[in-house]
């Protein structure tokens, strides 16, 4: 598969560039441009430099084994990572800095200093020691976004157990089904959770889940109380607050793990096929969250970093819980939407708390620019020093208004490209040194050799679209997917010899910046032309009425696929015959007349994960008149149905 496109170097032509401010680069943790060439040159010696910024039990004597596709990091050391998040902290000046800002949706705030964190995870490692587990059991998380879960997680770190943490927005089934892969007998759950104001029943959920697998107990965390009206199962469920009373108050001695010895499951979506436990190691991935945190986030012990994801995605083990914590930031956790109770929520955390990094989705964005600018208004953002990206490509108008309004022209922007499987950001600028682009995630971040390659394996040239890959080993990467290696070489090494292969396509422009395209999946071929679904979106979100955009392919008799577009205007835009006309227009002029949308449907809201990812699986399923999929990650499953009848009236 190629995706080639047609006019691909027009539309992704950027003459807009932002170059660091004299005084940010200033103050930069990194601003010698060598860097990159150094970590190129000898990546062993960079990495081994960025792993001495952990604290290690025993020095390891190698670097880096690489057996293809299998690779070993920091080979003979001993660490544990909630040592390295916690504990070495309370050992210095931070012992009673804010490890956690935590703010309930309901308005309930919690400040957790590194000390007292300490504790709790202590506690929670003797609780779960009583339980009976030890190194290599895993563990299954099921919780909402509250401060047990990050104690949760180090208390198994802190052990050694191995923990798997199932997105609090998932079905009993998905649930089931990732317990029953890792062999877990430990479940740790709430009550209940807070969404939109609503009640998420995750122990009812728990509860179908868990019939017939291998869980022996099940600890709850009192999250809604009293109200959540849930049952309890005599010799298997047990409250949290309980168990934690009848815990020891002394420290937990922390587990000496090997550098490779896991650290944590952490399973894909899986829209089609069985889901994929992804294998993360203790050393590589803490070396890879704790540098990115440095070089990409440029962390000042002075900040407060607010990263929106889900601690169920990687995106929040990573940059809430692993990076941050190990680099000794404060982070700020928020349980719950970002419009309730009003559209200004989050940027009434940045102004209460004084965030001063900001790391959220591009669907986040288009959002916000379909709200309007006034709910910004409503508060003072200037602590914003740095703002941050992830999740999807984002376009360029998308990253002009987070410039523009958010950021108010002065904040820097790193838009960040990686996946579960990579642990950390590989494609992003560091912003003290790096010009940037609005909708290029610029380049590799230094010790990671990235390339675009055509369906041989070859390097394409400058302004050819091709397949994104990996071409060397890097600390983070996963080591394989639980239980099937076989499926680890044959999706991510059986397409190019000693290759990652990411599943995404990319191009690269004159300037040797990276353009991510979306999925190799999400290409649309229509009469012979293989059109990238994130050009198409693009292309509708730069006109001024349209806030974002999800592009699809359906079936077509005549041209093998007609693109139908899903758009969401910005508020107060009208939605006619006349838009229609523009927008397909635009497309054409854009990108040519094969990329032009069959049809165009509006909607005011996209279906979305809570962790802000258009469905378009389901999307595709609407507009083939398919029985729809899995449903149970969306934040708001109204939105399909309406959609489905606003498509059943346009046919």
């Amino acid at each position: 598969m190629t995706v080639e496109t047609e006019k691909l170097s027009t539309l992704l032509h950027e003459n807009r560039t932002f170059p660091p401010s004299e005084s940010f680069r200033a103050q930069a943790n990194f601003q010698d441009e060598n860097i990159y060439q150094r970590a190129l040159d000898d990546p062993e010696t960079y990495w081994a430099e960025q792993a001495g910024e952990l604290s290690w039990f025993k020095p390891f004597e190698i670097v880096c084994s690489w057996q293809p596709p299998h690779a070993k990091w920091f080979i003979e050391g001993k660490l544990n990572a909630a040592y390295n998040c916690v504990d070495r902290h309370t050992e210095t000046w931070r012992k009673n800095k804010a490890a956690i800002i935590w703010e309930g949706e309901p308005g309930d705030q919690r400040v957790i200093t590194y000390d007292m964190l300490r504790r709790e995870v202590d506690k929670a490692a003797h609780m779960l020691k009583s339980l009976g587990v030890k190194k290599g059991d895993r563990v299954t998380i099921y919780l909402p976004m509250i401060p047990e879960l990050p104690v949760a997680m180090l208390a198994c770190a802190k052990i050694g157990a191995v923990h798997s943490i199932v997105f609090g927005g998932f079905s009993a089934k998905s649930l089931r089904e990732r317990i029953i892969d890792a062999d877990s007998k430990i479940l740790i759950t709430a009550d209940a959770g807070w969404r939109r104001g609503k009640q998420i029943p995750l122990k009812a959920n728990a509860d179908i889940a868990v019939e017939e697998t291998p869980i022996e107990q099940v600890v709850v965390v009192s999250r809604v109380g009293a109200e959540s009206n849930i049952t309890m199962k005599d010799g298997r469920d047990a409250y949290w607050h309980e168990l934690i009373k009848q815990s020891p108050t002394t420290p937990f001695e922390p587990e000496q793990m090997d550098s490779e010895d896991i650290l944590f499951l952490l399973y894909t979506s899986g829209t089609t096929g069985k889901p994929k436990g992804i294998v993360h190691t203790t050393a590589g991935y803490l070396t890879g969250a704790n540098t990115s945190m440095r070089t990409v986030f440029d962390l000042k012990d002075s900040d407060i970093f607010f990263c929106t994801a889900d601690i169920g995605w990687i995106t929040g083990h990573t940059y809430i819980v692993y990076g941050p914590l190990s680099a000794g930031a404060t982070v700020v956790m928020y349980e719950g939407s970002p419009d309730y109770p009003g559209r200004d929520r989050f940027w009434e955390m940045v102004d209460h708390y004084g965030v001063t990094i900001l790391y959220t989705a591009p669907t986040s964005i288009r959002t916000f620019m379909k709200w309007g600018p006034q709910y910004l208004e409503q508060h003072d953002l200037s602590s914003l020093r740095l703002l941050g990206t992830v999740g999807e490509p984002i376009n360029p108008e998308a990253w002009m208004w987070y410039h523009e309004h958010i950021g108010k022209k002065r904040c820097p922007i790193v838009d960040t490209w990686w996946q579960t499987e990579t642990g950390c950001a590989m494609i992003a600028p560091l912003p003290g040194i790096v010009e940037t682009k609005p909708g290029s995630a610029t380049r590799a971040v230094p010790g990671i050799e990235i390339d675009i390659v055509d369906e041989q394996g070859n390097s394409v040239d400058a302004k050819d679209g091709g397949y994104l890959v990996i071409k060397k080993p890097w600390p983070s990467m996963l080591r394989t997917v639980w239980g099937d290696d076989e499926r680890f070489q044959k999706t991510y090494f059986g397409q190019f010899k000693d290759t990652y292969l990411p599943g995404d396509g990319a191009h690269r422009d004159e300037q040797g910046y990276i353009w991510i395209l979306g999925r190799i999946d999400d290409v649309i071929n229509v009469s012979g032309h293989r059109i990238g679904t994130a050009e198409v979106e693009s292309a509708l979100v730069a006109h001024p009425a349209v806030a974002e955009a999800a592009v699809i392919g359906r079936s077509d008799a005549i041209k093998g696929q007609a693109i139908t577009a899903f758009v969401s205007v910005r508020e107060g835009a009208r939605t006619d015959d006349a838009l229609i006309a523009e927008l397909k227009q635009s497309v054409v002029e854009k990108i040519g007349a094969m990329a032009r949308p069959e049809e165009i449907i509006f909607s005011a809201e996209l279906p979305k994960t809570r962790s802000a990812k258009i469905m378009r699986r389901l999307l595709r399923d609407i507009a083939e008149g398919r029985v729809l999929g899995d449903t149970t990650t969306l934040a708001d499953p109204t939105v399909v149905e309406e959609l489905k009848a606003q498509y059943k009236d346009t046919e």
